[in-house]
């Protein structure tokens, strides 16, 4: 599947689908999963998630579907990179839960955390030995968006994600590795909380059929969830994206 459209997580899924007058059935997270083949977990970045429960959330979503999982804070925030080889090691074997399912590894640094470079580089080589699948950078700092450093990501087969509203002018547009695309749009203009209209779900749909096109696999996360407008805007982005590639497996 080179197209996937998801939220960023699934509780509010279900009173969306009551208001959306969606037939939904069995456990919340099966019921997103008729609709959405992806999702993004975001609590992990906060706390460190049992393998039991991603092993339970993997039994719960059919074959084809993926998570992606938000490394913990205190690798990226309070150690900034450095002397965490046991917090990954940890984090590999709780997502390893997921299985298969388990997809993109989401890399986010605060604001004022500015390229480190040597120990940038040796920080995703000990992330990439971990990973094989899909691994995306979010960094906030200007200094990451240098050609330099775009290249150091796409040796090692790492993306840099895009987003909507961007921190930076640069991060409208993904980066790293080409062969992975991952877009997290957070509502506009009112952060979380506004719908994307229709003209703005039909040009991102442009852009997600072209790249598919050139063989990149596409991720598009809504995090416009504080009156489910991401459910919405989700169903219309499959929607839009089947009417251009006439590619029913969204």
């Amino acid at each position: 599947m080179s197209i996937r459209v998801g939220i960023a997580g699934w509780s509010t899924f279900s009173s969306m689908a009551r208001f959306l007058r969606l037939p939904v059935t069995g456990t919340p997270l099966a019921r997103y999963a008729t609709y959405f083949s992806a999702v993004e977990v975001g609590n992990s970045f906060h706390r460190p998630i049992r393998r039991s429960i991603y092993a339970h959330w993997a039994a719960n979503a059919p074959p084809a579907f993926r998570f992606s999982v938000k490394l913990p804070q205190t690798i990226t925030h309070e150690l900034r990179l450095v002397g965490c080889q046991a917090l990954l090691d940890r984090f590999a074997r709780e997502t390893d839960g997921l299985g298969e399912k388990r997809g993109p590894v989401l890399v986010e640094f605060p604001p004022d955390f500015a390229y480190p470079g040597e120990s940038a580089v040796r920080f995703f080589q000990d992330l990439r030995a971990r990973f094989a699948g899909a691994i995306v950078v979010d960094p906030r700092h200007e200094s990451w968006f240098q050609p330099a450093v775009d290249q150091m990501l796409a040796e090692l087969q790492i993306s840099r994600l895009a987003e909507d509203p961007a921190h930076l002018p640069p991060a409208v547009q993904p980066g790293g590795w080409s062969g992975f695309a991952y877009f997290r749009l957070l509502g506009s203009p009112d952060i979380y909380k506004s719908r994307y209209t229709q003209e703005n779900i039909e040009a991102h749909a442009k852009v997600v059929a072209a790249l598919a096109a050139r063989g990149t696999e596409v991720w598009t996360i809504y995090g416009n969830t504080t009156y489910g407008a991401a459910v919405q805007n989700g169903l219309e982005l499959m929607e839009a994206v089947r009417a251009l590639s006439g590619n029913n497996a969204v």
